[in-house]
């Protein structure tokens, strides 16, 4: 097995125990970086300097007989929109072009600490707006599984890395879908925690609270390990949470899943879903709740469309994002955000005040399923990955759509907070990935984490794209 084929705990370690060099792991990925990345656009900036730099300190501390971090030495690329202390951000913009971060995010500090080795920025759409990795400023961003297609966003740039074998985890963040969206494009095992479980400090955060950070990874546990990582409160997060007093990764495989109730749904009473992606899905759903004994119930969910309410409340984040933005600089953005800054700057208070009225109504009808149910089970995204260069898709089998409909299965979940997961389950007739979706309560990320694991399992998906 070469390197970038074993797991990133593996690897991490391997560091560790002395096994492998970090160094020796770092310049690996550097070659399949120079090597793969021209061909996926997945990475615009790299720093060989500082990760050398940070390896050579991870090998002295394990010759030193210290044991560096659960991350020892493992090659991390980060997102777009987090900020990495000296490093551009830019946020896909011409509008923050030669912007660079002067503080590290929560997250990264804590990767730092835990060893991990920084390698550089992946791309991301303009203020993560769209499910597509398309900017001004840096180009199109491809699929590893075909180059024609996307690999999703806001994330596409970590999942298209990923999923490639040019690092072997990165960081992602989820306002909409933009972890389990490019999860489910791309093969690999995207989790949306609970809004304040990962801190997003220093910084000012999204007014309207649902984005929180992550990563896309190839395996389970090292999601499990990526959060026990980082989670848990800071000063600067007002809003984040206490860690769960429990290591998520020594949980996995300890959780009695028996018994739980479970309602599936092919559609949430609204999405218009290819055939393909929803009898994959269908067909793994009932294979994991027989294999964890858990009870299907015939508990319909009928949720309202949350698109447009979602759309008006990342519009008043845009505004708040490019409040400094001259007039004559409008058309230096991408259409989607353009139209929704110039939306937000004539908007009455009135609108957003019905966006939110219409968020507390998904709050209220998700809260009421998880009364009657322990989990919900869904596809993913309801089609598979579309073109590169966009737009997002107008149409889904055969059925005019509206530009949303490529969230409509992960929107709900951002507005109501709730756990949720992508997990790779199979492919369509094009050899594109498909993505189930794993639904649970706030705070459940053991649970979630736990059937994703059996699903993991029971349908062993390839850990690099074909």
């Amino acid at each position: 097995m070469t390197l970038h084929e074993m797991a990133a705990w593996e690897q991490a370690d391997g560091v560790r125990s002395g096994e492998v060099k970090a160094e020796e792991l770092l310049d690996h990925y550097l070659t399949r970086i120079e090597e793969g990345n021209d061909a996926l656009n997945a990475f615009y900036f790299v720093d060989e300097g500082a990760a050398r730099s940070a390896a050579r300190k991870v090998d002295a501390a394990v010759a030193a007989g210290e044991d560096p971090g659960v991350w020892a030495g493992v090659p991390i690329g980060i997102k777009e929109l987090e900020d990495v202390a000296g490093w551009p951000s830019e946020q896909g913009s011409l509008l923050f072009e030669g912007h660079v971060a002067d503080a590290d995010s929560t997250q990264v500090g804590r990767l730092r600490s835990a060893g991990a080795v920084l390698v550089g920025k992946t791309t991301s759409p303009e203020l993560g707006a769209v499910a597509f990795t398309r900017t001004k400023l840096h180009g199109t961003t491809r699929n590893p599984w075909n180059h024609e297609r996307t690999p999703g966003g806001s994330s596409g740039g970590t999942a298209a890395a990923v999923a490639a074998g040019l690092v072997p985890i990165a960081s992602a963040s989820d306002g909409g879908g933009s972890i389990r969206i490019p999860a489910s494009y791309c093969g690999l095992y995207g989790l949306k925690t609970t809004f304040g479980r990962i801190p997003d400090g220093p910084g000012v955060p999204s007014i309207t609270n649902t984005s929180v950070l992550g990563c896309e990874s190839r395996t389970v546990r090292d999601t499990a390990r990526w959060l026990d990582s980082v989670v848990g409160p800071d000063g600067v997060s007002y809003l984040s949470l206490p860690g769960p007093g429990y290591s998520y990764e020594e949980r996995l495989g300890t959780l009695d899943l028996a018994g739980l109730r479970v309602a599936w749904s092919p559609d949430l009473g609204y999405a218009t879903v290819d055939p393909e992606v929803s009898e994959t899905v269908r067909g793994a759903a009932f294979e994991l709740v027989d294999a964890a004994g858990l009870e299907l119930v015939d508990r319909p969910v009928a949720l309202h469309d949350p698109g447009p309410a979602w759309s008006v409340l990342g519009a008043a984040d845009a505004c708040r994002e490019l409040s400094f933005a001259h007039p004559d600089r409008l058309e230096e953005l991408t259409p989607v955000v353009r139209m929704g800054l110039e939306w937000a700057m004539q908007a009455h208070v009135r609108e957003i005040g019905r966006a939110m009225e219409a968020r507390y109504r998904v709050i209220e009808a998700v809260a009421n399923l998880f009364e009657d149910v322990d989990v919900l089970i869904t596809p993913a995204t309801p089609n598979t990955a579309f073109a590169a260069e966009g737009p997002m898709p107008t149409e889904i089998a055969a059925r005019k759509v509206p530009p949303t409909m490529s969230a409509a299965f992960t929107i709900p979940f951002n507005l109501s907070g709730n756990t949720a997961a992508s997990v790779p389950v199979g492919f369509d007739s094009d050899g594109l990935p498909i993505g189930l979706q794993i639904v649970c309560r706030r705070l459940e990320e053991d649970r979630v984490l736990e059937l994703s694991h059996v699903l993991e399992r029971l349908r062993p998906w390839p850990q690099l794209a074909r």
